[in-house]
């Protein structure tokens, strides 16, 4: 049997609590400060806090990965389709978050191979044990399997409250940091993640229509 189908059955389990399936799209956010991965899904027009888990080691210190080999953990907006996923990784199951993005190339960002892994190993990767990939992979697989054609993954060095701002006030990264709380309140406000655009160098978020739609016309589908 595999990892998927034995977790799956507990997975749908709990989902139901929620009112919501396996299979619906997903959304991830990574809190580095707290060292959080929260794992969302959607249920009708926004998407469900599902659960939060530990991440058990990340590496580097807050802001941005910048070049390979820093060993530092990345922190923007990334986005996951099913070819990123690896059922046979090194650290038990994986799958690669997409960096560098644009806004990474554009910034000449350079780095491979990031991670959302197994284990509690990290050099620049977020190691969840392999217990909690087991159930994020597998909602992440489903996912995909069942029409969405990639998640988001958000990554964040902090909670971005205004309180937490003004906690950071002082750091260089500050206006990235700003930058990316646009889309942390876009979804706050929403729970519906934005569609992420590179403008003039910066992210720039708007109403992700056509997923957003395709995903409603999957689940009325589902439910009908």
């Amino acid at each position: 049997m595999s990892v998927c189908n034995r977790v799956a059955p507990m997975l749908e389990m709990e989902l139901s609590e929620l009112g919501v399936e396996l299979g619906n799209p997903i959304f991830i956010r990574i809190f580095k400060e707290s060292q959080e991965l929260e794992l969302w899904v959607q249920q009708d027009e926004e998407y469900q806090l599902f659960k939060t888990y530990r991440i058990c080691s990340l590496s580097g210190k807050l802001g941005p990965k910048l070049r390979e080999g820093d060993e530092q953990s990345p922190e923007g907006f990334y986005s996951v389709s099913e070819r990123q996923l690896n059922p046979n990784s090194h650290y038990h199951l994986s799958f690669d978050i997409g960096f560098p993005n644009t806004y990474d190339k554009l910034h000449g960002r350079t780095g491979s191979a990031l991670m959302i892994h197994g284990d509690c190993i990290s050099v620049g990767c977020f190691a969840m044990t392999d217990s909690r990939i087991e159930e994020i992979y597998t909602l992440a697989q489903e996912a995909l399997r069942n029409g969405q054609r990639f998640f988001r993954v958000h990554i964040f060095p902090f909670r971005m409250t205004e309180a937490n701002m003004r906690k950071h006030k002082n750091s260089n990264w500050l206006s990235f940091w700003k930058n990316l709380k646009e889309g942390y309140d876009y979804f706050e406000k929403t729970k519906m993640p934005p569609q992420i655009d590179v403008v003039g160098k910066k992210y720039v978020c708007a109403p992700d229509y056509t997923e957003t739609a395709k995903n409603q016309r999957k689940i009325n589908k589902t439910y009908n």
